[in-house]
């Protein structure tokens, strides 16, 4: 599994941590471009598997961390060491790296690591030549609504986010439950609405079986062991660390508010993901609000009938989008 082929996996010293970093160097006789994939949660590099392959086949040099606190990255202990400004410099690091530091690279990034994306083409727009973001919309910084107590006053205490806070709390819950059990859940979740976490009835709508204890046909129980795999060892505390850091997040990027993202994007999203189903998100796309903030938006594209983890379950679709709009800059 982690073997695919060709694959080649080393750890990089990067912003005071050891980085895990899966590489498929490109089918050309060197220098070619440069794409850079941000997981999100509960993945791990592998994630990317089916984008690495058919992109490096196609003349790109595939490059996909595990993030700070994942597989087989470095996770430090404190929870204030996963904010924003530790991931994205874990990032800069790593672009140059990889680049001999003076190259821009393309940018692909999913739930979490598309909130990464943003920040990181905020803070260090040359470093990108342009951004395929997926599933997680740009979020201008209100300076009036602190995150965390505004969802917990629009979708309550059991919303996920809002469960994930309390240092400890859900990963015993989840120890309870079993890593696999836990992945599954989360992994296949395909309900276009909230996610919510009652203490003590985690997932209680499988519990009796049915479809959804099946696995969907893009998530082999291979895939599955491999990400079982690595969170037994690693445990989830350090990936539940970054949304305990949501708060601090919009604390310490109040110099940006009202900033916009000044890099090329193309945006995707399936019609079934909770995030396109959240409040506003529609209205924000639709009423030109996210191309306001994200002027050289060139297109958001709504794929039908897809859930959450869209380049997983559509990986050609998304394939596809992504090296047509990376060839616009070439």
């Amino acid at each position: 599994m982690s073997g695919l082929d060709g694959v080649e996996h080393k750890t990089l010293k990067v912003n005071g941590i050891n980085m895990h970093v899966a590489e498929l160097p490109g089918s050309g006789s060197g220098g070619e471009p440069i794409i850079l994939f941000i997981h999100g949660f509960p993945e791990l590099w592998y994630t990317w598997r089916h984008q690495m392959t058919a992109l490096s086949s196609l003349g790109y040099r595939t490059i996909a961390p595990d993030l700070r606190g994942y597989g087989d990255t470095d996770a430090p202990e404190k929870m204030e060491d996963y904010t924003y400004f530790n991931i994205v410099g874990d990032l800069v690091a790593l672009i140059d790296a990889v680049t001999g530091g003076d190259e821009a690279v393309f940018v692909v990034g999913h739930d979490w690591g598309a909130m990464i994306a943003w920040q990181l083409c905020m803070y260090r727009p040359e470093k990108v030549k342009a951004l395929v973001n997926m599933s997680v919309l740009f979020s201008p910084r209100s300076p009036d609504r602190v995150p965390i107590p505004t969802l917990r006053r629009f979708f309550g205490d059991d919303y996920y986010i809002c469960r994930f806070q309390k240092p400890g709390e859900i990963e015993l819950e989840f120890k309870k439950l079993g890593t696999e059990k836990v992945l599954k859940e989360f992994l296949t979740y395909k309900t276009p609405g909230p996610l919510y976490l009652p203490k003590g009835k985690l997932f209680k709508s499988s519990e009796n079986g049915g479809a959804s204890s099946a696995l969907p046909p893009w998530l082999t129980q291979e895939d599955l062991d491999y990400y079982v795999t690595k969170y037994d060892n690693k445990g989830f505390t350090g990936p539940i660390n970054y949304y305990r850091n949501i708060d601090r997040n919009w604390e310490l990027t109040a110099p940006w508010t009202g900033a916009k993202i000044r890099v090329p994007v193309k945006f995707i999203v399936g019609d079934q993901d909770l995030t396109y189903n959240s409040p506003g998100a529609k209205e924000y796309i639709n009423g030109g609000g996210f191309k306001k903030d994200v002027p050289l938006l060139d297109e958001t594209v709504v794929l039908k009938g897809v859930g959450h983890f869209l380049h997983e379950e559509s990986p050609e679709e998304i394939n596809q989008h992504i090296h047509s709009f990376f060839q616009k800059f070439l």
